[in-house]
C-alpha cells in the first residue's frame, strides 16, 4: 500500500534527533520554531482546530524532530508549528548554504516570481496561493491562473488544480500546502510543468526534488528576535525584515 505521508516522512527522518526547540510563537499569521542550533523556522497558520492539539503550553525542551512531526496533524495550529519545526532545521543559513544553496540572494518577498519572470512571457502559469502583486508581475506577460482556498474576484477556487494543472508550463505552489496537506497531490499533478515551491513556509530540503518539485523558494531567517517579536506582534510582512528569501537553485533574475 503506498504510504500517503511519504513526503512528510521524508522531511521529518532527515532531522538530526539531538536537536531540541528552544521557543516558539504564534501569530495571527505565522507559527515560529527556534531551534537549540539557532536556526528559526515558519509555518502559515491555518484557524483549523476541529481536531484535538496535542501539543503542550510549552514546547521549549522537545525535541525538534517531534514537533516536526505535527506537520501531519490535523489540528492545523500543530500542523504549522510542525512545519515550522521542519524549517528550522532546513532553513538554518548554515544548513541551507551547505546543501549548496545561494544565501545571498536579494531578500523580496516575490522573488521566485520574479526569477522566472523572463521565462513565463507567453507560457501558460498557474499559482497556487494568491501572492501579492501577481497581476502586475504576471499577468502582463503569460497566461495566469490564481488558485486560492478563499477566492479573490477572477481567482479559481483551488479545487480546479484537477483541471488546470495539466495544460501549465509553469507552476508554482506556496508554501503552506504542506500545513494543509494538499501538497503531495499539488505537486502530482504539475508533473508535466516547471514547478515552484515558494513562500515562507517552504523547507529548503533536498528531499522535495524526489516528489516533483523543480525549485525551492524558501525564507532564511537571520535576526532570530527581529523575527519573533515581528510574528507574536501581528506586523504583516515585517517578518521578511529578519531574514532573506532564497532560490534553490538560485540563479538570478531571468
Amino acid at each position: 500500500m503506498e504510504n500517503v505521508w511519504a513526503l512528510y516522512d521524508a522531511l521529518i527522518e532527515g532531522i538530526a534527533a539531538d536537536i531540541v526547540v528552544t521557543r516558539t510563537a504564534l501569530g495571527p499569521h505565522w507559527a515560529a520554531a527556534l531551534s537549540s542550533e539557532g536556526g528559526a523556522g515558519l509555518g502559515m497558520r491555518y484557524d483549523v482546530r476541529s481536531r484535538p492539539s496535542t501539543l503542550p503550553a510549552d514546547c521549549a525542551g522537545m525535541p525538534l524532530k517531534e514537533l516536526a512531526e505535527r506537520s501531519k496533524s490535523w489540528n492545523f495550529i500543530d500542523a504549522a508549528y510542525g512545519v515550522a519545526a521542519i524549517n528550522a532545521y532546513y532553513n538554518h543559513p548554515a544548513r541551507a548554504a551547505a546543501h549548496g544553496v545561494d544565501i545571498s540572494c536579494p531578500s523580496r518577498a516575490n522573488e521566485a516570481f520574479l526569477k522566472y519572470r523572463g521565462a513565463l512571457s507567453g507560457k501558460k502559469a498557474a499559482v497556487v496561493g494568491h501572492f501579492p502583486y501577481l497581476e502586475d508581475l504576471l499577468a502582463p506577460i503569460c497566461e495566469l491562473s490564481i488558485l486560492e482556498r478563499s477566492p479573490l474576484e477572477g481567482d479559481f477556487p483551488d479545487s480546479a488544480c484537477e483541471y488546470l494543472f495539466g495544460a501549465q508550463d509553469y507552476v508554482f505552489i506556496t508554501g503552506s500546502t504542506l500545513v494543509n496537506k494538499t501538497l503531495p497531490r499539488l505537486l502530482a499533478l504539475a508533473r508535466g510543468a516547471y514547478t515552484v515551491l515558494t513562500g515562507p513556509s517552504t523547507p529548503l530540503a533536498p528531499a522535495l526534488f524526489g516528489f516533483g518539485a523543480d525549485d525551492l523558494s524558501g525564507f532564511v531567517v537571520r535576526d532570530t528576535n527581529y523575527c519573533f517579536t515581528a510574528i507574536s506582534s501581528g506586523a504583516e510582512g515585517r517578518h521578511f525584515d529578519s531574514g532573506t528569501m532564497v532560490n534553490w537553485p538560485c540563479a538570478g533574475d531571468s
